[in-house]
């Protein structure tokens, strides 16, 4: 899936521009829509991939088919204000917007527009077919998700989950929260390079079940 010949390279770099963009804007249109300009003042409520790319994460995603974008900055304590829930809103809008990207990309494929096993299949022309675009649009959508979703800081997931969890749990995440960054580095970039790949094990499963559905 995760091979780099030519055409899936440029694919990801289509995807890429466009995925990692369109869920930071919902990330910054949420919390402006909850009250806090904050994602306005920084110049994230935009379109323009060049305010959303990270250097590290883009990398990643190109190489190993997941990664990251400059988290958008937002005041919680002006989303409070508004709805105790906004923070864990505003959190959880860019994992949907990948839902929802990964949605409209696969109809192709259900109507018999595109073929799957073309877009998955390892291509001898420099320029990637509609259907590999589509299939890499669809993957990688779905792998944000689902990696964005992992409850550790700074991804997405950790808002969420501390928003749900019992105030008996409270505490116990607090504890680990500042360990986040730290142990999502340990695991993503250190352990693969000895072999040991935690990430893709954890969303392999989903990614393949979430796959079939989506597109057959």
């Amino acid at each position: 899936m995760f091979s780099l010949d030519p055409a899936t390279l440029i694919a990801r770099i289509i995807v890429l521009l466009v995925a990692f963009t369109i869920h930071e804007f919902a990330h910054a249109w949420t919390a402006t829509r909850f009250g806090d300009d904050t994602p306005r003042m920084n110049g994230r409520l935009t379109l323009n991939p060049i305010s959303h790319l990270d250097p590290m994460g883009s990398l990643l995603l190109l190489v190993a088919g997941f990664g990251w974008a400059k988290p958008v900055p937002v005041n919680p304590y002006a989303l409070q204000r508004h709805s105790s829930s906004a923070l864990m809103w505003v959190s959880l809008a860019g994992p949907f917007s990948n839902f929802l990207m990964a949605i409209l990309a696969a109809i192709p494929f259900r109507l018999g527009l595109a073929s799957v096993a073309e877009g998955f299949a390892a291509s001898s022309s420099f320029l990637p077919s509609a259907s590999k675009i589509l299939v890499e649009f669809v993957t990688i959508n779905m792998v944000l998700m689902l990696f964005n979703l992992i409850p550790l800081a700074p991804l997405d997931g950790e808002k969420i989950l501390d928003y749900l969890l019992p105030p008996s749990m409270q505490s116990t995440f607090e504890s680990i929260r500042p360990y986040g960054p730290m142990i999502l580095i340990v695991v993503a970039v250190v352990l693969p390079y000895f072999g040991i790949d935690i990430i893709g094990a954890i969303l392999r499963p989903p990614l393949m079940l979430m796959m079939n559905f989506l597109a057959g």
